[in-house]
């Protein structure tokens, strides 16, 4: 039964991306904004047919005429389809993603910005690619942790694109980042503890194919996600800071989350603040 689940879900993902690519393709060659509704709706009806059941604490915050930067945990690749079911969003992603079979394409399909981790030289080249992308209004997601954990934590948030906001802001650009936190809690109706948790992660020594596959033939996951307060990003803030303060809210509402609890509502409600105002 668990490879014909598995089978099922392949087919109706081809048969959801036979439908959408054609009209994305043509939106994306037109840089229509359409292009970013098509790519949410791909996402979202594939979560459905992979069986997972996202819940949404809080919202993104979607700004008009400029992006945000979405800073979030980074568990497993589901992360990136529960993101882009909830929200119109592009990923950063390493480089060599752009050359995997299948993922890369559906990658540069949702108009990701590819970044070399390994030459610290390109860092600000980097970093103004998304500031320029953030001013152009569009809504990224970062995963500053650099790789993934096993879903009972939150690594170290590695600073160095954060400077994109600091760029931007001291460019005269609004400038706004938004703490995110994804959090595995259930397997088919069953809660997960911190032992079967590491169950939906995706750690660095499995292949994405083989990693794919055990998903694919498992029940229902129970994934959610909470989104915190928005930060407006001041001219001259330090992105370590920023970082740091990113980081302690990521893993403030990733904690009540794996426990069963909402996130506050000030972690997740409170009116925009800026960075300088609290430091």
């Amino acid at each position: 039964m668990e490879t014909l689940r598995a089978v099922f879900v392949v087919i109706l993902a081809l048969a959801i991306t036979a439908l959408l690519l054609p009209v994305h393709m043509v939106a994306q060659w037109r840089r229509w904004p359409l292009r970013k509704s098509t790519a949410q709706t791909w996402h979202r009806w594939v979560a459905r047919a992979m069986g997972l059941r996202i819940d949404m604490h809080g919202a993104p915050a979607l700004a008009d005429g400029h992006g945000v930067l979405l800073v979030a945990n980074h568990v497993s690749w589901l992360d990136i389809v529960a993101l882009g079911s909830v929200a119109p969003v592009s990923f950063i992603a390493k480089d060599e993603v752009r050359d995997w079979p299948v993922f890369g394409l559906l990658a540069r399909l949702q108009d990701s910005v590819f970044v070399s981790r390994d030459v610290r030289a390109s860092t600000r080249t980097q970093a103004e690619t998304i500031a320029r992308r953030l001013a152009d209004g569009d809504t990224i997601v970062l995963f500053p942790e650099g790789t993934t954990s096993c879903g009972n934590f939150v690594y170290p948030f590695k600073s160095s694109l954060f400077g994109a906001l600091g760029i931007g802001a001291d460019n005269g650009a609004d400038a706004t980042v938004q703490p995110v936190a994804i959090a595995y809690t259930g397997v088919d109706g069953v809660p997960m503890g911190r032992q079967s948790r590491p169950l939906a992660a995706w750690p660095g020594d499995i292949g994405i194919g083989p990693h794919l596959v055990r998903i694919l033939r498992e029940g229902r996951i129970d994934i959610h996600v909470g989104f915190g307060d928005p930060i407006t990003v001041a001219p001259g803030t330090d992105r370590k800071r920023l970082a740091a303060e990113t980081e302690i809210a990521v893993r403030q509402m990733m904690s009540a989350l794996v426990r069963g609890h909402r996130p506050s509502s000030a972690d997740t409600q409170n009116p925009l603040r800026t960075a300088h105002e609290r430091h």
